[in-house]
Order: C-alpha cells, then structure tokens, then sequence
C-alpha cells in the first residue's frame, strides 16, 4: 500500500472538491432534506455536497480498483464493503453543510483512508473559505499546507468548540463542570466559546486555538456525529501528538457494524 500516493490523490480530490464548494459560495442553493439524525444539520443536504462527491469520486475510485479499496461516502448508500476489504476511503464531501447554507465560515472537505480494523492511515482536510488544507500520514507526521505542522498552545483560556451554543445543548451543565475541571486543572483565566462549523473544521479549530477542546456524550438517539465527521481529524490529531477517542477515553470505532453513526460513544478531542 502506497501511502504516499495515495495521499497524493486523496489531497488532490479534497482541493478539487473544494473548489466546487467555492464556486456556490454565496449563490442560491436549493436544500433537501435526507435521512438523517435527530439535528436539523444532519438532515440537509444541496447539490453541491453531492457535485463535491462526484468530484472526489472521480479521482478515488480508479484507486479503489488499482489497490483494492472499499469506499464509505455520506451521500452514497453504505453497500458494506468496508468489512470485507483490508482498507475503505471514508469521505464527507462537505461536512459543515448548514454553515454552508448559512453562509458562514465552519464547511470543509474531509477524505480518510481507514484499515478494516478501524484505524485512520491519512486524513486530509481542505477549507475552500481559507484555501487551507491539512493532512496526515500515519507515522510520518502531520502537515498544513504541505508543511510540517507543530502544535502551539498560546491562549490563557480554554477554547470550547461545539456545533451550536451550550445553551442550546443537551446536557450543558454536564458539559460546564468537564470544562470548569480542565480550566482549573491547567490553571486557565476561563472558557471561550467557539460555536456553529462542522465537526470535520471544529476539530482543527481545536489545534489552532489552544487551549481547547470538541466533545459529544454518547446518547441513545440517532445523530451525533458519523464515520465520516471523526475518520480523517482523527489521524490529523494522532499525528499531531493528540487525543481523538470516544468521550470515555477509548479508540473511536471508524468501521462500527450496524450503523455509521457515533452516538454510541461519544468523541472527545482535546488539545490541552
């Protein structure tokens, strides 16, 4: 397995994908709704999250035949093979869709490479509203804008990044004292909120802004997060020398049977 080449082409796809997103900035863009979880973010979808598809699609699925892959997209039916072959691409072609509706910063392209067993082998992230691409090779470090990229906390205070206001969250008092605990142990001036991206651009915001730190508590409902959300930050955050797991500490499951959502566990990604 060439991991290298297939970064290669993975960061290829990502930035084209990207320029798709950028060329609808600001137009009119019918929304349907899908099936999704319990959030209203996860029920929207547009016809450039599915352009963005097509794109990246184009680029991945020659390498699907040449190297053997399976492949898991948001917006393609799940057909399973994910288990039977060694490794799938695991691609969100613009997570953040309602900030994109929006018209606010907070949408990304996401595209991860994942071992059958569940472990994230190269995360590639673009953000078409800054023109910034990140990514990740297992054991061989991470990059932004193709160089290497080192971790700096600078902030007095904890950075907490979330999809939507704490007030407006299940289980916010929950979520204060976890924040209180983690500013009274590094000894920080406070918290400060960091709320409406996606998932995929929240957790780099988490690297670029520590102090900080995204979570979710597990919960029965549907929603909370996918695959495809958490497959690439996951090894962006492993390269960078921290903590992407489940809210109670254990490896995220990225090929989970039955389902292709998280809620089950929660995530939990610091960068203290």
């Amino acid at each position: 397995m060439n991991l290298s080449q297939l970064t290669q082409v993975a960061t290829e796809a990502a930035i084209a994908a990207g320029q798709v997103i950028q060329k609808a900035i600001g137009e009119e863009v019918p929304v349907e709704e899908k099936q999704g979880g319990e959030s209203y973010a996860s029920q929207v979808v547009t016809a450039v999250d599915k352009a963005a598809e097509a794109v990246i699609l184009s680029h991945l699925l020659p390498t699907c035949e040449a190297f053997g892959l399976a492949l898991l997209s948001e917006e393609t039916e799940d057909d399973g093979s994910r288990f039977e072959k060694d490794f799938f691409w695991c691609i969100d072609p613009m997570d953040g869709t309602l900030p994109f509706i929006r018209e606010q910063p907070g949408f990304s392209v996401s595209i991860a490479l994942v071992a059958k067993g569940g472990t994230p082998h190269l995360g590639v992230v673009a953000d078409p509203s800054t023109n910034t691409l990140y990514h990740a090779i297992r054991g061989e470090g991470a990059w932004k804008n193709n160089k290497p990229w080192t971790i700096q906390n600078t902030n007095d205070h904890l950075t907490y990044v979330t999809d939507r206001p704490l007030k407006d969250t299940p289980r916010a008092d929950d979520i204060r004292q976890f924040l209180r605990q983690q500013v009274e142990k590094l000894g920080l001036s406070g918290v400060r909120e960091w709320a409406g991206g996606g998932a995929v651009l929240n957790a780099i915001r988490v690297l670029e802004n520590g102090p900080a730190c995204m979570l979710k508590f597990p919960k029965k409902e549907q929603g909370g997060g996918s695959i495809w959300d958490f497959a690439a930050t996951s090894c962006i955050f492993q390269e960078a020398d921290r903590p992407a797991t489940s809210f109670n500490g254990n490896p995220l499951d990225l090929n989970r049977q039955g389902s292709t959502f998280m809620n089950h566990e929660g995530v939990l990604y610091l960068n203290l």
